[in-house]
């Protein structure tokens, strides 16, 4: 009878402890499920954009997001920095580069602030394959032939050895800040031959107008670190083309009032941008 009875307790105390633990690794698994809640999954075919192009066209440059939050919605893109401090390149590694005024490429901190910036998860459908010199435009064609459908948008990369480059990048502002088109008709262009690096960029269809940037905005970054930002020309001599196809947008806007609160957004900035961006 004892021996009897031991056995059924010794069975109970068994299954409490079972499910005891049970209840412990439930519990770990929730608070791990429930911290992840927390932070953004990048998802492939999704283009997530920090404010407006008009906004930073009207001289809104607080940054508003750091790096390190920027980086969990993708690993590839392009932007500028807080108070407008130069090109941002995001080249598929999540090691954010930022090409100074005066030429300096540095690795930014993951504590730096953008206020705008465009990235994604980069997966690329189409790869197209370049075994002669072409233009800005030749390989610009070459997408749009490739993907045929102009009303989506397109993460792009381009990796090779360029015949020619020409770059720019922007000086940091103090306030109150001008507006973009002002900055840029001071801004220090770079120039380069024979450079082997990587296009970084973005192909927007015509109805983003006043929120990002219709057709191409490209930023490159060379291997050896001797020139980079906001791509102004180029001629390609041979390497690779990606192309991701994405159909999915999102925009993320300040929660701070007072970072965007005043700007005049209604304007058509369009003229402003042809000439920031070109």
């Amino acid at each position: 009878m004892a021996d009897g009875i031991f056995a059924r307790d010794n069975h109970f105390g068994e299954l409490i402890m079972k499910r005891f633990f049970t209840a412990i690794v439930f519990s770990a698994v929730l608070f791990s499920f429930a911290g992840c809640a927390n932070r953004p999954v990048a998802e492939p075919d999704t283009i997530t954009q920090v404010s407006t192009i008009d906004a930073i066209l009207a001289g809104n440059y607080d940054g508003q997001m750091t790096l390190d939050e920027l980086s969990q919605y993708g690993n590839f893109g392009i932007g500028t920095y807080h108070a407008l401090d130069g090109e941002m390149i995001l080249a598929g590694d999540k090691e954010f580069y930022q090409v100074k005024a005066d030429g300096t490429i540095l690795k930014a901190s993951l504590d730096a602030l953008t206020p705008f910036a465009v990235v994604s998860e980069f997966f690329p459908e189409i790869v197209l394959s370049i075994d002669e010199p072409c233009g800005i435009d030749r390989v610009k064609t070459l997408v749009d032939e490739a993907v045929s459908n102009p009303n989506i948008f397109i993460a792009i990369k381009i990796t090779g050895d360029f015949r020619k480059m020409k770059t720019r990048s922007v000086p940091a502002q103090v306030k109150p800040y001008p507006p973009l088109a002002e900055v840029t008709k001071t801004q220090p262009e770079f120039s380069a031959d024979n450079v082997a690096g990587t296009i970084v960029g973005f192909c927007c269809p015509p109805f983003v107008k006043g929120v990002n940037m219709p057709g191409y905005h490209l930023h490159f970054l060379a291997n050896d670190r001797s020139i980079g930002g906001h791509v102004l020309d180029f001629t390609f001599s041979k390497g690779t083309i990606y192309a991701d196809i994405c159909h999915r947008f999102t925009m993320i806007l300040p929660k701070d009032s007072k970072i965007l609160g005043d700007a005049d957004l209604s304007k058509d900035r369009s003229a402003e941008l042809e000439k920031a961006e070109k």
